[in-house]
């Protein structure tokens, strides 16, 4: 698979391909297109050095101030992050067991979560938010953000698990654009103390004295996610500005220029599925997807496979252009393992009040909260799928490609990781998601001719569950819950993957 990676004379080759003048246009009800969000006028991104805007000081609940900061043009989204502090000056109580931020003003932002200092340490308590709808003026109720979220990883030991970039985090929540938050983090209590009510903001109680609390870890922050805008598509070789696109007149910079070269290369690992540029790679026939089977993997087919090739029709799938991601935010070097033999099924925990409109702006906003606030090299999943069936391009390097993914602590190499977009412990997903696990599973699973309703044996990089080293049987459609002591991908959505192996099987003519 070393042929790959892409070298740096391929992408400088690359970036002088010429993209289409306008993006192909996205057809039906409930499939989101980059036209309705791709920016009208032109705007100037950061330069090589992000400046930084500041913004006027916010009071913390201990009567310092603090500053918003990593807010760019909105083109790029922005991330405001905030130093969470106790939420009372009670001497008494211990400050590492409950901080937040009160109620306050900030900028809009749609998508929230929490990160601290130490990537090995884990928040064991309550996560706990509410939000002012931006129009409305509206406040939510409480909401729990996700605490758990280290199990959706690179492997340990690896370089991307192991970079002095990665913090620890919760799970994004998505809110929808808001511009007031209050936050409130409260430690666990092993025994003697009921958790059915946490405390509140004002809450000094002190915990019970037979109590054993876990300390929250150190540096915690709240991170305020603004998606932005979709990333501008890149200028026309022959020197004519697109719509959305930079110009000497706006002040383009080297950055803009390395975003462009990075936008023609992830799209460009796709071009044996669709033209360089394209907002989605167009679903195939039978007949059509057998053909291209043969035309990228026939070298490594069987007589038997070359006769009778098992693989679902090719699926619609939106691509990175097609939701609009910014490729300067991601390391430019794709990344690959050997295989595909076994997909990881997992929900994103970030709530289900979305609409299927919204998704791209949704990707766009966990794209950056793993990139900018977590510290990963790219978005971790290799595939998400939204509650109304549509498939989108999740990690750069390639659709049909065995791009090494973040997001199952353990085994991420030889797998794929497949997100549906919500969270699904006591919600159903909806019979749209789960075909599309099955239409995906039974195109990429097919590409390395492996049978959706098998088995086969992963070898564990390390986890809760399996020690490195380990052979592990798993299903080929597995539950992220199977190779790491989690509760994704919730329980209803767990209890779907039998249908999606049964249909998957059948979109492979089995």
């Amino acid at each position: 698979m070393r042929g790959f990676l892409a070298s740096s004379i391929g992408v400088t080759c690359a970036a002088a391909l010429a993209l289409p003048l306008t993006p192909p246009a996205v057809a039906a009800t409930a499939r989101p297109a980059l036209g309705a969000e791709v920016a009208t006028s032109a705007r100037t991104v950061a330069t090589s050095v992000p400046a930084v805007a500041m913004s006027a000081p916010v009071a913390t609940a201990d009567g310092s101030a603090v500053r918003r900061t990593d807010a760019e043009p909105s083109v790029s989204g922005s991330t405001q992050s905030l130093p969470l502090a106790p939420l009372t000056h009670d001497r008494t109580v211990d400050p590492s067991t409950e901080q937040g931020l009160p109620q306050q003003d900030v900028r809009p932002f749609s998508l929230v979560g929490v990160i601290w200092d130490d990537p090995n340490a884990e928040l064991h308590g309550r996560v706990q938010v509410r939000t002012r709808a931006v129009g409305t003026g509206i406040w939510s109720g409480w909401q729990d953000v996700e605490t758990h979220n280290a199990e959706h990883a690179a492997d340990p030991g690896t370089a991307e698990g192991t970079s002095a970039r990665v913090r620890g985090s919760t799970a994004p929540l998505w809110v929808g654009e808001s511009d007031g938050v209050e936050v409130r983090v409260t430690a666990a209590v092993a025994e003697g103390r009921s958790e059915k009510t946490p405390p509140g903001a004002g809450d000094s109680a002190p915990p019970s004295d037979t109590g054993v609390v876990s300390p929250l870890p150190a540096g915690l922050r709240l991170e305020l996610v603004d998606p932005g805008d979709p990333a501008p598509a890149p200028e026309d070789p022959d020197g004519t500005s697109r719509p959305g696109s930079l110009t000497a007149e706006t002040g383009e910079t080297a950055e803009a220029l390395g975003a462009s070269g990075a936008a023609t290369a992830a799209s460009a690992v796709n071009a044996e599925l669709a033209p360089l540029g394209a907002t989605e790679i167009p679903e195939l026939g039978r007949a059509e997807t057998e053909r291209e089977l043969l035309a990228l993997r026939g070298s490594e087919l069987t007589q038997e496979q070359r006769a009778k090739p098992h693989i679902g029709p090719r699926p619609r799938v939106v691509t990175r252009r097609g939701w609009g991601a910014n490729e300067s935010w991601r390391e430019k070097q794709f990344t690959y393992t050997k295989k595909v033999k076994a997909a990881f099924v997992h929900h994103t925990a970030t709530g289900t009040k979305y609409s299927c409109s919204q998704v791209p702006s949704l990707i766009r906003g966990i794209y950056r909260y793993h990139v900018k606030s977590m510290g990963w090299r790219d978005l971790g999943y290799n595939f998400l799928v939204d509650k109304c069936g549509n498939i989108y391009e999740g990690r750069a390097g390639g659709a049909a490609k065995p791009v090494l993914g973040a997001h199952t602590r353990g085994f991420n190499s030889n797998s794929m990781g497949i997100a549906v977009l919500g969270s699904y412990g006591s919600a159903k997903p909806s019979g749209a998601a789960v075909r599309g696990i099955a239409r995906l599973t039974a195109w990429k699973l097919g590409l390395f001719g492996v049978n959706p309703r098998a088995k086969t044996y992963l070898k564990s990089g390390g986890g809760n569950l399996y020690r490195k080293g380990k052979n592990v049987r798993l299903n080929t459609i597995s539950g992220h819950r199977d190779g790491f002591s989690t509760a994704c991908p919730g329980l209803q959505l767990y209890r779907k993957l039998g249908t999606a192996r049964a249909a998957a099987a059948r979109y492979q003519g089995r």
